[in-house]
């Protein structure tokens, strides 16, 4: 399985617009500093055509301790993030089944 990093993405921003990797990378973590400071506010983000960033409550619980598992543990409500992909994002993932079915044979 193959991982775009973000420096990749930083290259290839950088390569794209003509400009320095510095300023990319300047570009790259102010848009994720934005992001994270909206869903750390309770707000969703939402990017056209590629999908919706939503804080949800995740219900709290009952776990179990690893050390005792007979014993009950209460998990409490947090908060959570989810991404709901967009419509244009997924019609093109989905034309890839062919190359994801062949890299996860190998």
């Amino acid at each position: 399985m193959a991982n775009f990093t973000k420096k990749e993405i930083i290259q290839e921003v950088s390569d794209k617009l003509g400009i320095t990797q510095t300023f990319s990378s300047k570009m790259l973590h102010l848009v994720v500093d934005i992001v994270t400071r909206e869903l750390a506010s309770a707000n969703n983000v939402v990017i056209r055509d590629f999908g919706t960033f939503e804080t949800k409550v995740a219900k709290g619980r009952p776990g179990r301790n690893p050390k005792d598992p007979s014993k009950t543990i209460p998990i409490p409500d947090r908060a959570v993030v989810k991404f709901q992909v967009g419509k244009a994002l997924k019609e093109k993932v989905a034309r890839t089944l062919p190359e994801i079915k062949a890299r996860d044979e190998k």
